[in-house]
């Protein structure tokens, strides 16, 4: 069978590489420093950037001179949220995960080789750790992540472990051999750990959703910092979220005496 023909419209790939270029670091900005970051005339990005801002997809900031993600991106974000059914089996269990535990608890996918974390229940602890929904994490040192690389087919781990592996702290694997150690025994046991691998401090422990092929399409993680999280607790915790995510890939249509890795 033969790829699809690859198209690429210019006006809309201009479009798509300016609304990349609004992140956590850059909310709102003028028309200038977009032009400068996506490498275009200032005119052609202004004109791009009037089309986005009639039909909702940019907004102008509170001082008239600068722009800013639109409300039209949150409600096709939205839609596209609603459609995702482990997103909906896995909050009420996310939220007595936290009500057991006290601590965060989080939803994630696997976005570009990157974590993107979907949800969050907020412990209510006075010292939270938890990432942001929209938040992107690296795969190699997160519990999530690991969980994530452990299911991959066998070329794509080759592919996300074939770049340079950036090390966050001093517990940060970064050989693949050892990492694929690490995937093995994720495997072999059913959940992922962090033990302070991407920050200092922090523990986590991640297990992985299925669908009903068997594919990984989610990982839910408890996070917390070392003092509450010592061996005993990771163990309940692990034991919790295995027994959680077990009965999300049920209700999406999992059946463990058919899996495939």
């Amino acid at each position: 069978m033969k790829d699809p023909p690859t198209y690429n419209v210019r006006a809309l790939d201009r479009a798509i590489q300016i609304l990349s270029c609004f992140d956590d670091d850059n909310v709102e900005r003028g028309v200038s420093e977009v032009a400068q970051a996506v490498g275009l005339h200032k005119a052609t990005v202004h004109r791009i950037m009037m089309t986005l801002l009639n039909s909702g997809f940019l907004e102008r900031a509170s001082d008239g001179e600068r722009y800013r993600l639109g409300l039209r991106l949150a409600e096709m974000g939205l839609a596209v949220m609603r459609r995702l059914d482990y997103r909906r089996e896995a909050i009420p269990h996310m939220q007595a995960l936290q009500e057991q535990f006290g601590e965060t608890c989080d939803l994630s996918i696997l976005s570009r080789g990157e974590v993107l974390c979907l949800e969050v229940v907020q412990s209510r602890q006075p010292l939270q750790i938890a990432a942001r929904p929209g938040q992107r994490l690296p795969a190699h040192c997160t519990a999530s992540g690991k969980v994530f690389l452990a299911f991959l087919p066998p070329d794509e781990l080759a592919q996300a472990l074939s770049g340079l592996l950036r090390s966050y702290t001093s517990n940060t694997i970064t050989a693949p051999e050892r990492i694929r150690e690490q995937l093995a025994q994720i495997r072999a046991r059913g959940y992922g750990l962090d033990n302070g691998e991407y920050e200092a401090g922090v523990r986590a422990v991640a297990a992985p959703i299925r669908d009903d092929t068997g594919k990984v399409v989610a990982v839910i993680s408890i996070p917390g910092p070392a003092d509450r999280m010592d061996a005993d607790r990771v163990a309940q915790i692990a034991a919790a979220l295995i027994a959680a995510t077990g009965d999300i890939s049920a209700h999406m249509g999992w059946q463990p005496n058919r899996r495939r890795g």
